[in-house]
């Protein structure tokens, strides 16, 4: 189900003082402005924030830019001035230009799957981020029966009380080194609540344990999700999202609450425990289960109000 080639438009105009004009990342079609949310506000990652027209204000691993829906289909990227040079270098990877995600979700089992065809075509140009595993790592920390909204406020004081500033207005996370020399209750004043022992408990061996993520982000998927699972507080459904979207594994297929009930309403699988529904997305879905799953997860939070699950356990 590939999409067709569009030319990139002609650069426009700056977007606001000190940022660089707009510009052309050729190669990521976001489809439309929905879709475009559904990347980056719909549980993969945590620090991006919608301004006005549509525009998305995000940041990691010392980077801020602006991202946007362009006229014809291709996504615009500005950045403060001072930056331009370091996000036209990192932007790309992290938005994974140089996969072809039409072909991945071509090569799901659609023909056979008609309610994942349904979610293939409603969310045509979904795309998996690839953001820096040790920031994923400690975003997903903080989501254990959190929402979206409430995990972004975490990260945010985290960012603000103990990062370090990236340009002026803009800070960037700790590192894990840096997390280690934070008191346990410190980090409580983030509203980490119980996660703060996890993190700071993690933050610990990590500091113990001289490129221990590096090694882990580079594991084939099994041994990768064992090591993750030996952190405190990481469990099956957290150690894959660090997986699928700080390290490309699209074999990782996260189950939280939507996924177990999309499963259950569209494949007949109601009462089966996360690893049973794991296993089957592995299988059923093949190598790219992680793309079908942000699919199955995208289509789930759209459904009518009243099929909602209750809050909590909100991330995919």
């Amino acid at each position: 189900m590939p999409h067709p080639s569009r030319r990139p438009p002609k650069n426009t105009p700056a977007p606001a003082p000190g940022w660089c004009g707009w510009r052309v990342l050729p190669g990521v079609d976001t489809a439309n402005t929905r879709v475009q949310a559904e990347i980056l506000d719909g549980g993969q990652a945590f620090r991006w924030q919608r301004e006005a027209s549509d525009t998305w204000l995000g940041l990691w691993e010392g980077n801020v830019a602006r991202v946007r829906y362009g006229a014809q289909g291709w996504l615009e990227w500005s950045a403060p001035e001072a930056l331009v040079e370091r996000v036209a270098r990192t932007l790309p990877a992290y938005l994974a230009a140089d996969c072809d995600f039409a072909a991945l979700a071509d090569a799901l089992p659609w023909r056979s799957d008609p309610h994942l065809a349904r979610c293939l075509e409603e969310f045509r140009g979904l795309r998996i981020l690839r953001q820096p595993f040790g920031e994923t790592l400690l975003g997903f920390l903080c989501s254990a029966t959190k929402q979206i909204v409430q995990i972004k406020q975490m990260l945010a004081l985290l960012a603000e009380r103990h990062g370090t500033a990236i340009v002026p207005g803009f800070h960037r996370l700790p590192t894990w080194a840096e997390l280690a020399g934070i008191p346990e209750t410190e980090l409580r004043q983030c509203r980490l609540g119980f996660r703060a022992r996890f993190i700071s408990d993690t933050a610990r061996f990590l500091a113990s344990h001289s490129g221990w993520l590096e090694e882990t982000a580079q594991l084939p998927y099994g041994a990768a999700k064992a090591r993750l699972g030996e952190l405190p507080g990481v469990g099956g459904k957290i150690a894959d999202c660090v997986l699928l979207f700080g390290a490309g594994r699209f074999e990782a297929f996260p189950v939280d609450t939507w996924i177990l009930k999309a499963l259950a309403r569209h494949y007949g699988l109601a009462g089966w425990k996360p690893e049973q529904a794991a296993h089957f997305g592995r299988v059923h879905f093949g190598p790219g289960a992680g793309v079908a799953q942000q699919y199955l997860f995208a289509w789930e939070r759209s459904s009518p109000r009243e099929n909602f699950p209750a809050p909590g356990n909100s991330t995919g």
